[in-house]
């Protein structure tokens, strides 16, 4: 796969040539806006900046820490966690913290992306540009304004619809359109995109699939409880058009999503990562570990890669030094909830429970992406950094404690108490593993490897959870056990209906696409935040003194508090005080 940069330098160098009058040239790199709208390769350029507004993942901070699944160190996100937030102040969301990896996903920067699609859209109708890389060019552009906007419709519900780039003169008074407005604007700009767009090609560049698989993602959500429950969580309030439906069938919106989800599948370009029969669990671990260590594959809809250019920042975006474990000098952030951890089924497709027989040894015989996800006290890694492994010369994960003679404990290199690095460690007692190449040295090595911005599994998903809400559940049953079977599992009990079948498909989707930007919104879209965003818990685990036996004792390490206004996000003061027509979200 080709990586997604800035052209403007290959741009100069390509236009550049010899001048008798060459004291007389420009500066080099800098074009008129009219010189850059009569050059397909600037135009390219142009859009390729576009392009670099997109989230990507791996940084710092992610997602999934604002959620159930994963705790991150950083007490930024605590503001988020207990429902403190305000329009004056929304911690690692806002993209003036210093800190944050979500400045691409802000209100602000959002808009700025969508202003930059208006002005492309404005000055091609000028242009006298024309042909196919144009036409081309032209839905890439429709699909990275649906993707600003359907990240704008997912924080905030219905929001000002800007389909023109505003000048200094323009009246910047706008009111927000409608939640169903916002939808239906975003589909028409992937409706768009698909007609445009070629069936295949750089996955690192909008193709007719990735547009009919946001398509698919937008519509899903909008179908959902959150969006279709006429405001019942907002205590009255006054404009309920501007977070969801107030009209209309619910059921029509599901047959909406699940008709985006099978246009997608019937294109018949894409497919499970590893096929659907591996041979044994461990084929099944490989699987889905090699999933996301490659630079594209033939399940993957729509990458990123990160941009080069910042190869020398201190913070450029790899998992391994970001989420690995303190022992090996990484950095320990976003580790796995215990939650997480328990919702990885036994091989047998039975849950884990900690009042079972399974409680003696509980990290033994669990669904292959367990392994594949966590790394966990007692796991296989990699070799230790040289000033490391003469303590460990194995390269085994040690999140426990270990019992001496005299009754104290001596902590594990990678606890937050290690002899290695005692201020990076998880408090969960778990690290991430999904993602991370074993095979570099991420203290000193940045990882290359791509974002997946949407992969077939979630489409798969998607379509399973439009026809469970339609009532289809033998369809919903064979969709699903394709992910099931890619991992390893055994397939859906045959009798398994009802909730419990909901139950199953919702707990698949949480460990099948775990930390890809999905649970955030899943657990908020199905309105089941208050159940699940509790106090998180980890593990203390102590091996005893001379003996096998092992104590584990499940234990809380940090308080969360969920308050209904947390559905949505606020709408910052800045912009409230800018524009006059915009009405707040409720609880804010």
């Amino acid at each position: 796969m080709k990586r997604i940069k800035l052209l403007i330098l290959s741009s100069v160098l390509l236009l550049m040539s010899c001048s008798e009058d060459f004291l007389e040239v420009k500066p080099l790199g800098q074009y008129s806006d009219a010189a850059v709208w009569t050059d397909a390769a600037l135009v390219n350029a142009y859009v390729n900046d576009i392009y670099l507004g997109q989230q990507y993942g791996f940084q710092l901070e992610m997602l999934a820490s604002l959620s159930d699944i994963s705790m991150t160190k950083r007490a930024e996100v605590n503001p988020i966690l207990n429902s403190e937030i305000s329009p004056s102040y929304v911690s690692i969301l806002d993209p003036a913290h210093w800190l944050t990896s979500f400045r691409n996903i802000t209100w602000n920067n959002l808009y700025d992306n969508i202003r930059s699609c208006n002005v492309f859209f404005e000055r091609m109708a000028e242009s006298e540009l024309e042909g196919e890389e144009v036409d081309r060019l032209a839905g890439e552009v429709h699909y990275l304004r649906a993707n600003f906007y359907y990240w704008l419709m997912s924080f905030y519900g219905g929001v000002p619809i800007v389909d023109r780039a505003y000048g200094p003169d323009d009246d910047f008074m706008i009111a927000r359109n409608t939640f169903e407005e916002t939808v239906n604007f975003i589909v028409a700009d992937l409706d768009a995109a698909a007609a445009a767009l070629p069936l295949s090609g750089d996955k690192a560049r909008a193709t007719r699939g990735a547009a009919l698989a946001l398509k698919s993602r937008v519509l899903l959500y909008a179908a959902s409880d959150l969006f279709n429950s006429n405001a019942t969580w907002t205590d009255g309030y006054a404009n309920p058009e501007l977070i969801g439906y107030t009209g209309g069938s619910q059921t029509q919106r599901w047959q909406a999503a699940q008709d985006a989800a099978k246009a997608v599948i019937d294109l018949g370009v894409y497919n499970l990562y590893g096929g659907t029969s591996p041979a044994s669990p461990e084929e099944a671990r490989e699987n889905y570990i090699n999933l996301f260590l490659n630079n594209g594959n033939e399940e993957d809809i729509m990458i990123s890669f990160y941009d080069d250019i910042n190869d020398g920042d201190w913070q450029a975006p790899s998992p391994g030094r970001f989420y690995g474990p303190n022992g090996y000098h990484n950095w320990g952030n976003h580790t796995p909830t215990q939650q997480l951890v328990d919702s990885y089924e036994m091989i047998d497709g039975s849950e884990f429970s900690w009042n079972g027989p399974e409680a003696e040894n509980p990290y033994e015989n669990r669904d292959p992406r367990f392994y594949a996800s966590i790394l966990y006290d007692g796991a296989d890694w990699r070799q230790r950094p040289d000033d490391v492994i003469a303590a460990d010369p194995e390269g085994i994960v040690q999140t426990g404690y270990f019992e001496n003679a005299d009754g104290s404990f001596t902590a594990g290199l990678d606890t937050r108490q290690s002899p290695i690095e005692d201020w990076n460690g998880t408090y969960t007692g778990y690290y991430l593993r999904k993602f991370i190449d074993p095979s570099i040295d991420h203290q000193y090595e940045t990882q290359r490897l791509p974002w997946r911005q949407i992969r077939y599994a979630e489409v798969i998903l998607n379509y399973v959870e439009a026809s469970l809400e339609l009532g289809q559940e033998a369809e919903a049953k064979t969709y699903l056990n394709m992910i099931r079977n890619r991992a390893g599992m055994p397939e859906v009990p045959a009798g398994e209906s009802g909730e419990a079948l909901m139950d199953r498909y919702r707990n698949e989707r949480k460990v099948e696409l775990a930390y890809e930007q999905h649970r955030y919104f899943d657990i908020r879209r199905w309105m089941i935040a208050p159940q699940v965003i509790e106090n998180v818990e980890g593990i203390r685990i102590e091996h005893q003194y001379a003996s096998d036996d092992i104590d584990y004792e499940i234990i809380q390490v940090q308080n969360r508090n969920w308050q209904n206004k947390s559905y949505l996000l606020p709408i910052l003061l800045d912009e409230m005080n800018r524009n006059d027509l915009l009405i707040q979200n409720p609880g804010y």
